[in-house]
């Protein structure tokens, strides 16, 4: 038998709901009078009887409230209130609260995860079967974060014949400038109704925050605002610092309030975090150099992380105290005080943090004003010299690119800067295996540098010594490739 019950913040309504399905279950009207009269613990003689009886399953949802459940302020983990982890059925809660601490050590955590990219992509077949192909629904579904309700709000949109944008491809590309009108639209019910609230992606996070706050955690939601100012990739635990927070947002902020608000958002589920240090900044390390693994000698770096929607939604609706470019501003400085720190660890102690640093570089320069663009392109070069060393090629070409384009830009192509950050790319490239492009890059390089400072210069010498070194990896390359091709007999 499975009994539904909803959690509706009154714990005199879930004990009259408990007691239903205990007498449904068996429970004699006897000794449910006995309880209603006061002789007998309700909760206990309903729990008496649920120990009794196998077979039942009873869910009760939606519980963000774990310590009002009651009787009493008893709390969950005590199990002497409705809430046991005992008897002959399974009591199975759903709740944004993950923690093992509110729930004791005799129950049974189960942390539901996103759906992947194929079961998103099944969920909005079957919600839209005509708005695209399998390969099309995977990749809405990915840009959604697998969450059930995002995907949910799109197949919906999507299978009303009247909407305007009928396909995966179309719905996934307007997600960019019609963001607010898609998903992070508000619905006039969400504020006085929680029910609603929970079904509307652009408040369903809402509650969570609310929570936080009623439980004295004043700084969840400034922070999780700041962090969704960042790029869509794991920030450095190590930025997350009290002056940033104050820097950002004006509020007093201390280490102890930072930390207890980053552990209230990873208690409701809208933060994650991880030590690993993995390429790209998106996984487990590989094993390389600066992945701050074991046995390598570098203690790895805390990140943080949050989904792609709760990103979304907080940094296109959410309010915040402060203008926008106050924050950002704040950020920006961060960013660049912590590229300074990294740039200074002795030995690979700073190769983690610079990993996680390099995908948030690009938009650090992008905001740079045309008065502090020499510093920002200082900065992007700084961290690429440090991942360089760390052998950390990928995250290193993200920013030689991004410096010569701006360089080009700022100071023309045949500018010694340019000439010596078009080296550095290609450099880079060859680290990566790209020969062709190394050793197009550096011919472009040596014969601008023998027009411009002419044949005899150190850095042209140095330009033909590393195309002919491209060469010759190049050619290395091409034999290795020859002889790997299947021989005919």
């Amino acid at each position: 038998m499975v009994v539904w019950v909803r959690w509706r913040d009154d714990p005199a309504q879930l004990g009259q709901d408990f007691a239903r399905a205990a007498h449904v279950l068996g429970l004699a009207e006897a000794r449910l009078e006995e309880a209603r009269t006061g002789r007998v613990s309700l909760v206990d003689a309903v729990w008496e009887h649920l120990a009794a009886v196998e077979g039942w399953v009873i869910v009760v949802d939606n519980v963000d409230t774990p310590g009002r459940v009651g009787p009493g302020s008893e709390p969950p983990a005590g199990y002497r209130g409705w809430l046991r982890p005992y008897g002959g059925g399974v009591l199975l809660v759903t709740s944004r609260d993950t923690s093992a601490q509110t729930w004791g050590p005799d129950a049974g955590l189960l942390h539901l995860q996103p759906l992947a990219g194929d079961a998103g992509g099944a969920v909005l077949l079957d919600a839209a079967p005509r708005a695209g192909t399998e390969a099309e629904a995977e990749a809405l579904a990915v840009r959604l974060g697998g969450l059930p309700l995002g995907l949910n709000a799109a197949g919906t949109y999507l299978s009303v014949p009247t909407s305007r944008h009928r396909t995966f491809a179309a719905y996934r590309r307007a997600l960019e400038a019609e963001f607010g009108d898609l998903l992070g639209a508000e619905h006039p019910g969400a504020g006085a109704d929680p029910d609603i609230a929970r079904r509307v992606v652009r408040h369903t996070w809402d509650l969570s925050l609310d929570q936080l706050h009623g439980d004295g955690y004043v700084l969840a939601r400034p922070v999780l605002q700041l962090l969704a100012l960042f790029e869509a990739a794991p920030v450095p635990r190590s930025l997350m610092t009290p002056e940033l927070v104050t820097g950002a947002t004006g509020l007093p902020a201390t280490a102890a309030a930072v930390d207890a608000a980053l552990a209230g958002l990873h208690q409701y589920g809208l933060l994650h975090t991880s030590e690993a240090t993995g390429p790209g900044n998106t996984g487990p390390g590989d094993g390389g150099p600066g992945d701050g693994g074991p046995g390598d000698g570098v203690l790895p770096e805390s990140r943080l992380q949050l989904h792609p929607l709760v990103r979304d939604v907080t940094a296109h609706t959410l309010t915040r105290p402060e203008p926008t470019d106050t924050w950002l501003t704040a950020v920006d400085d961060h960013l660049a005080r912590a590229v300074g720190a990294v740039a200074g660890m002795p030995g690979r102690a700073g190769w983690p943090i610079a990993r996680l640093l390099a995908p948030h570089l690009p938009a650090h320069l992008d905001r740079s004003t045309q008065r502090g663009l020499t510093t920002a392109v200082g900065t992007l070069d700084d961290l690429a010299d440090v991942l360089s060393d760390a052998g950390a090629a990928s995250e290193e070409l993200l920013l030689r690119r991004r410096i010569l384009a701006d360089r080009e830009r700022v100071l023309g192509p045949d500018h010694p800067d340019t000439f010596i950050t078009r080296n550095n790319l290609a450099t880079t490239l060859g680290d990566l295996g790209e020969h062709r492009q190394a050793a197009d890059l550096h011919r472009q390089t040596l014969t601008d540098r023998e027009r411009i400072l002419g044949p005899d210069h150190p850095h042209t010498l140095g330009s033909r010594n590393n195309l002919a070194v491209a060469r010759a990896r190049l050619a290395e390359a091409g034999r290795r490739r020859w002889w790997q091709l299947p021989r005919r007999r």
